[in-house]
């Protein structure tokens, strides 16, 4: 049985984690945490009790986290001191805060990636494979999130323009049209054009679950890993 922590246990994805993690014979959420003073804390969510003891990372096997940068960092160092795993969802991680995760990875192994979907890791496969044959088209990056997402582009848009770089592109942050509005979940669009056609790579979530289910099946996985840092495409295609 895998050991699992859910860092921002109360927020919108910690919350589905935790519901879905009951569909994993293998999985069992054993702590909830948030920060101090929060208003959730001594609840429980689906009888997982919320607290602010960071050293109840102790007790686990991985801690998924999908809070915030601060906090990702402090949870983090205390990963590293008990030797634990970690799927880190977080976005908005600015350069620094990635560098202290590379870091990081050089004791215990950490799955970090800007969207835990699988749909979505798949997206940027095909991606590759598109970018490295059309290499005279032009390039458009489309993104959309609800109006509570607090970075645009969304940091799945950014690593879609990273993999399309790697290609020999020249894709700019400030290229990207990033939208927000209603309450859309995520949507991600791509398109090559030429003179003569037009190909569109899309994405679109219907659901959180499809991040959750991601995390969980990264929690699964990462656990009994070596050191490193890796991502959702080594959890699917390692």
């Amino acid at each position: 049985m895998v050991k699992i922590g859910v860092s921002g246990a109360s927020g919108k994805m910690g919350r589905r984690i935790i519901s879905l993690a009951s569909e994993y014979k293998d999985l069992k959420i054993v702590f909830g945490l948030e920060a101090k003073n929060h208003s959730e804390l001594g609840k429980t969510i689906d009888k997982v009790e919320i607290s602010d003891d960071f050293n109840n990372i102790e007790t686990c096997n991985c801690l998924i986290d999908f809070s915030a940068p601060k906090a990702t960092l402090e949870y983090l160092d205390y990963a590293v001191k008990f030797k634990k795993c970690m799927v880190i969802g977080t976005t908005g991680l600015d350069r620094l805060a990635q560098d202290k995760i590379s870091e990081a990875a050089k004791v215990i192994p950490i799955v970090f990636s800007p969207n835990m979907s699988i749909g979505v890791n798949i997206l940027f496969r095909l991606l590759k494979i598109a970018a490295s044959a059309l290499r005279n088209y032009q390039v458009g990056i489309q993104e959309a999130h609800h109006i509570h997402k607090k970075d645009a582009p969304s940091g799945t848009a950014k690593r879609i323009a990273e993999i399309i770089n790697e290609q020999g592109f020249n894709i700019k942050i400030e290229d990207i049209k990033a939208d927000r509005y209603d309450e859309i979940i995520g949507n991600h669009k791509v398109v090559f054009e030429s003179g003569v056609d037009k190909l569109e790579l899309s994405h679109s979530a219907k659901t959180r679950d499809i991040f959750a289910q991601g995390a969980l099946l990264a929690a699964e996985w990462v656990v009994g890993k070596s050191s490193g840092l890796y991502s959702m495409d080594d959890v699917l295609f390692a």
